[in-house]
């Protein structure tokens, strides 16, 4: 498990953005705006997915 720290998720829309780009990259997380941050379930390859798909989407993640 890795927690990815996402500054620039502001909004639930944000988080929709988020929640349907690593749904579709078949990804194991949960997401919570409160706190900003992103929790990926899986091998360093899935996190790696994950910030990935977050970079793309415009968002810098950083591993806590």
């Amino acid at each position: 498990m890795a927690v990815l720290k996402v500054e620039g998720m502001h909004c639930e829309k944000c988080v929709e953005r988020i929640n349907k780009a690593l749904s579709a990259a078949e990804l194991d997380f949960s997401v919570s705006l409160e706190d900003k941050t992103v929790t990926v379930n899986g091998c360093e390859h899935c996190v790696a997915a994950a910030v990935e798909a977050l970079d793309d989407l415009g968002f810098e993640a950083v591993q806590e």
